[in-house]
């Protein structure tokens, strides 16, 4: 069954139950006060919804063929659907695959999973999520009328986690495509879908909040919810009381595989473009300014003369990339773009990469605790930007080394060949660490320090003497490279 789940810390649940009590024991219903002012909102009747657009929904069942690592569930061990789902894959002594359970490693066998998603016009073409059809050998959709229809799939985006299928049909019942743009907080919203197999369920709740980031999803505003929303659900609509689809219900935040109270949905109107694209037989489009962000924290702030903590921090600059080509660089703040003020990370990727190349933009940005206004051309997301250096190990080292005292560790410079692996020309191998501030800053061995107090970091002695000229007390902002990205972290040393 497909859903994609974030797993998070187990929250506490309290329950509270009250009751009122008089001298003589329970107090008599009749006595308890019943408010006499009239409900500023009727609760909502979604009988016209489900009845007129219900048939528009769809059930969807894939089958792929997987490789066995031995026996029992397919997803991984720490994999919250993995204790939910062992039961369906054919873990020993349970129902499930034919050949999962029996599979010796290395061999094939099949796992059919169930999704959802909604007809867009009468001819057969579905949207659904991409993680419920990625990798299928094989796409059913049935209908509420119980007709099935083999699916081709036209296209997806992974990383919209947009997919349209065709089926060969005419004259099929189809949704309202709706304005996301105008969803409010506080909206009451109703989900279809099909819930651990449980075929056309209906759910309902209200929205959260709009334009949510999610770190494994930058480029989608998410819409949050409270519909409760399972694995199965993943791919369905979700409209709004118009009877008009406004999200397609895409994932949970979870910790037993199964719905806690938060849900997001991918906002039509940016699923909408996607499947525009998608059914002209296009690379779905993302506007690109190729820098690395990251949140700015009080410390942060303090270490860059700020005020506030407020912007996106421009942690990696990709060269010759649009960024670059402005004249942005590490340390700067992007504290808006076009005219829209940015007041954390999560809101840049969405704004920037819902726009076409070659659209010219103003990045307001904050250097050195001065503002300064820079113009930028947006470029089209590169196709390998996908994939993530894989520079895990740790770089090549000479064999000169130098202590840091006062952040105890041990320092080495890079080879020429770490560099060219690493896409930097400057920077110092951390080699060791001790207990003492940069361990407790986040620094650990195989980092590479590229700057301290926003100077660069050309070799060992460069970097003693930085560190030797910091003030005790005060927070110093250290740009790290790890793997295959940079980022910022702040150091401050003991008086």
């Amino acid at each position: 069954m497909s859903n994609r789940v974030l797993r998070r810390q187990r929250p506490m649940v309290a329950l509270c139950v009250g009751f009122a009590l008089s001298v003589g024991g329970m107090l008599p219903v009749a006595a308890v006060a019943a408010p006499t002012q009239a409900s500023m909102v009727a609760l909502p009747d979604f009988t016209p919804i489900v009845k007129q657009f219900g048939p528009a929904v769809v059930n969807i069942s894939t089958t792929e063929t997987k490789t066995a690592h031995g026996a029992g569930s397919p997803f991984p061990p720490n994999s919250p659907l993995n204790q939910f789902f062992a039961p369906f894959f054919g873990a020993p002594g349970q129902p499930g695959s034919d050949q999962g359970a029996d599979a010796a490693p290395g061999q094939k066998y099949q796992v059919q999973s169930l999704g959802s998603g909604f007809i867009v016009s009468p001819d057969g073409y579905i949207v659904t999520a991409a993680h419920v059809v990625k990798g299928a050998q094989k796409i059913i959709v049935s209908l509420t009328n119980h007709h099935q229809y083999k699916a081709h799939l036209v296209g997806l985006s992974t990383r919209m986690d947009v997919a349209l299928l065709k089926i060969d049909a005419n004259n099929l019942p189809t949704v309202q495509v709706g304005d996301s743009s105008k969803l409010e907080v506080g909206q009451w919203v109703l989900a279809v879908g099909s819930p651990f197999g449980f075929e056309n369920s209906v759910t309902q709740g209200v929205v959260s909040a709009t334009a949510r980031p999610l770190p494994d999803d930058p480029y989608i505003p998410f819409i949050q919810t409270d519909v409760p929303i399972n694995p199965g659900n993943s791919g369905g609509p979700l409209f709004n009381m118009r009877g008009q689809v406004i999200g397609i219900n895409d994932q949970i935040y979870t910790n037993s595989g199964g719905y806690m109270g938060l849900s997001f949905s991918i906002p039509i109107n940016v699923a909408m473009d996607a499947v525009k694209q998608l059914k002209l037989h296009q690379k779905v489009h993302f506007g690109w300014l190729g820098v690395m962000i990251q949140d700015v924290s009080m410390d942060l702030a303090k270490s860059f003369h700020m005020k506030e903590p407020i912007g996106a921090l421009v942690s990696q600059v990709v060269p010759d990339g649009p960024a670059a080509k402005a004249g942005l660089r590490p340390g700067d703040v992007i504290v808006s773009f076009d005219g829209h003020a940015i007041y954390n990370s999560g809101q840049l990727p969405p704004m920037v990469g819902a726009l076409p190349a070659g659209f010219k933009a103003k990045l307001g940005i904050i250097r050195d605790g001065k503002p300064m206004t820079l113009n930028v051309v947006v470029e089209s997301l590169p196709g390998d930007m996908d994939k993530t250096p894989d520079n895990t190990g740790t770089p090549g080292v000479q064999t000169q080394r130098g202590e840091i005292r006062r952040l105890h560790i041990e320092v080495g410079p890079l080879t020429a060949e770490a560099r060219r692996q690493l896409d930097i020309n400057t920077g110092v191998l951390v080699l060791g660490v001790a207990p003492g501030v940069a361990a407790e800053a986040g620094i650990r061995p195989g980092d590479v320090i590229l700057q301290v107090a926003q100077q660069p970091v050309n070799n060992v002695s460069t970097l003693q003497k930085l560190v030797a000229s910091l003030p005790a007390g005060q927070p110093v902002p250290v740009l790290l490279r790890r793997g295959g990205g940079s980022f910022y972290i702040v150091l401050s040393l003991p008086r």
